[in-house]
């Protein structure tokens, strides 16, 4: 009576009023239910009340199940609360030692085992477990020893399935961390679930049929996914090739290609604000946000996407911490670029504010079609869905600060993928020190700098910058803090930290230079323009201050800025006041004495705020 086929007539007969269909229903239902039960007490007596209290609340509430394939986690979710009330609040903190767990494994029934395990190792599984949230046992036992799946386990517990998986997740951690101090690795996992599902088993019988498998433990957006699940040595591999890690996405322009060199990618766009004709998507969309300091700071990305049909999500595209991914199905492709809309539209994040919503929407003549959530908390994960032709609504939102380290904003790409790595070695290596060089009227402007293309290399190689106006001026930005000397060392201005890279290339930051440059815009409400390049693959952005007007050549293959060009805008002429270019540096030379590190200004004094887009404005102008 495995088949679920045969439950469903059970229940159906059942419901009939055939008693001898519902006597053989609670019959089964006891034996999978003390399993059950017992796996989240580990005592006895206790097991023998909730599991006796969940039949007859069966009996009492048999009629309203209408559907007979929901049986089990309809069943398992009387239980669950019956277990939930005894708990109480301890149901989601860490219990206090159960008493019967010393003489679990002594009976007869699961003697069988003493042979292959030690007595020893059998306390530490039961310590281990015993020390989990039972909420924490209950989601391990659901997948691991009754193979449920995420969806049916989401209704068991209440939630969603993005939180069964969440819990799962942790749940996994939880019981890695506890074994940890016992000098137990991760690896240990399937061992050890292996070992207390059979100690725990209500006859040498069931013992027996325990498997737990590394599928079981592979967090899938739907419980299809645990069937394609890659071995343990497989994601190995796959993360020493570069290809999992936690989250970010990467995406192609319609600009009809980039230049020699550059990656060459099917254009598509990520949640676009646009369709785009014959190739507009026409399934479902997932867009995972997730701001491990906190909106306005670095920000990961995931598209999942579905068929037209609507069926299994998958991993299209991944911009996390390490780099940009996009899977077409046979291959993942490692990309220099973050995504941007093909249309060349702003990108819009479901943290923004409404000033900035307000003033973009009135530069680009639309809303955007998407929902907005006010939440400044570190660790926050924003999931936005879109069906076909649909607005980007809010699906979840929640907050856990090692989302990056879960599986579940990971990759389900198969072990046997191809990976094409696009990148060039400056992208690859995560970082580059670059130059820029030039005049603004009639002054040489030249400096250095280095910057992180990934969120991964700022702890180590933060950005800098440093540059000289002719004689008159140095601009010095450590990250930590920022500030303007004259000729003499005396400092003219202070600023906060990272005040200089406004308006410039920030790719740490998880968003592509072409939408850096204009949201920095935004946020100062500074009126810009896009425009195709001159070149293949090439985006300009005008930014227009008062008397002055800033054109940006942005490279979107490589992602970062070619050239700066500065015009006066007077008596409704504009006259040109010269260029700056940047250079940026494939190769780190053996020494780098022309890439020191700035010492920061004194920190004494008082410090301004930040100046945004308009320094560059405040350069041109012969500021300070």
């Amino acid at each position: 009576m495995s088949s679920l086929d045969e439950f469903a007539k059970l229940v159906e007969n059942a419901r009939q009023g055939e008693k001898d269909s519902l006597d053989r229903l609670a019959d089964a239902a006891r034996v999978r239910l003390q399993e059950y039960v017992f796996r989240l007490t580990l005592e006895q007596d206790l097991t023998q009340d909730i599991v006796q209290e969940t039949i007859l609340e069966m009996f009492k509430v048999f009629e309203k199940l209408k559907r007979g394939e929901r049986f089990w986690p309809w069943l398992y979710g009387i239980a669950t609360n019956k277990l939930r009330n005894h708990y109480g609040r301890q149901w989601r903190h860490k219990t206090l030692s159960l008493a019967g767990a010393g003489e679990i494994g002594e009976a007869d029934g699961r003697d069988g085992l003493a042979d292959a395990v030690t007595r020893e190792f059998k306390q530490i599984v039961l310590k281990s477990m015993d020390e989990l949230q039972p909420r924490h046992r209950a989601v391990l036992t659901m997948r691991c020893y009754d193979e449920m799946a995420y969806s049916e386990i989401a209704k068991v517990m209440g939630c969603s399935e993005f939180g069964a998986r969440a819990v799962f997740c942790r749940a996994k951690k939880a019981l890695a961390k506890r074994l940890g101090g016992y000098g137990l690795g991760r690896s240990s996992l399937l061992i050890v679930l292996g070992v207390f599902g059979k100690i725990t088993a209500t006859s040498e019988a069931a013992a027996a049929n325990v498997s737990v498998t590394a599928a079981t433990l592979k967090v899938g957006l739907t419980a299809s996914l645990a069937a394609t699940a890659t071995s343990k040595t497989a994601i190995v591999t796959l993360v020493a090739a570069g290809v999992i890690g936690g989250g970010s996405v990467a995406m192609v322009s319609s600009l009809g290609g980039n230049d020699a060199g550059a990656p060459q990618v099917k254009t598509q766009g990520l949640l676009d604000v646009q369709q785009q004709g014959a190739e507009a998507f026409a399934g479902v969309q997932e867009c995972w946000h997730f701001f491990p300091e906190g909106p306005g700071k670095p920000l990961m990305m995931r598209l999942m996407e579905s068929d037209s049909g609507g069926g299994v999500l998958n991993c299209r595209y991944l911009q996390n911490q390490h780099a940009n991914y996009y899977y077409d199905g046979v291959t993942v492709t490692i990309n220099n670029y973050r995504c941007y809309n093909a249309d060349l539209s702003v990108r819009r994040l479901p943290t923004d504010g409404s000033e900035l919503r307000d003033f973009i929407s009135r530069v680009e003549g639309h809303r955007g079609g998407m929902e907005y959530v006010a939440d400044s908390r570190k660790g926050l994960l924003v999931v936005l869905e879109r069906n076909a032709g649909d607005d980007r609504r809010v699906w979840r939102v929640d907050r856990h600060e090692a989302v990056l380290e879960e599986q579940y904003f990971q990759t389900d790409w198969p072990a046997s993928v191809k990976i094409t790595d696009n990148r060039d070695a400056m992208h690859k290596r995560g970082w580059t020190w670059f130059r820029l060089s030039g005049q603004i009227n009639g002054e040489e402007v030249a400096g250095t700098g280095r910057v992180p293309f990934v969120y991964e290399a700022i702890a180590e190689r933060y950005p800098w910058l440093d540059i000289s106006v002719g004689n008159r001026l140095r601009i010095v930005d450590t990250g930590a803090e920022a500030g303007v000397c004259d000729s003499g060392g005396k400092i003219v201005a202070r600023y906060e930290g990272g005040s200089f890279f406004e308006g410039l290339a920030r790719p740490w930051m998880g968003l592509h230079t072409i939408d850096m440059v204009r949201r920095d815009a935004g946020g100062r409400k500074v009126w810009f323009e896009t425009k195709h390049g001159a070149v293949r693959g090439k985006a300009e952005v005008v930014l227009t201050f008062d008397a002055v007007k800033l054109v940006y050549e942005i490279d979107l293959g490589r992602d970062v800025i070619d050239r700066i060009t500065f015009f006066e805008k007077s008596n409704g002429e504009q006259d040109a006041m010269g260029e700056v270019r940047f250079s940026y540096l494939q190769e780190i030379p053996p020494t780098s004495g022309d890439f020191a590190t700035p010492r920061p200004t004194s920190s004494a004094g008082r410090r301004w705020d930040r100046l945004g887009t308009f320094w560059l404005a405040k350069l041109a102008g012969g500021g300070w």
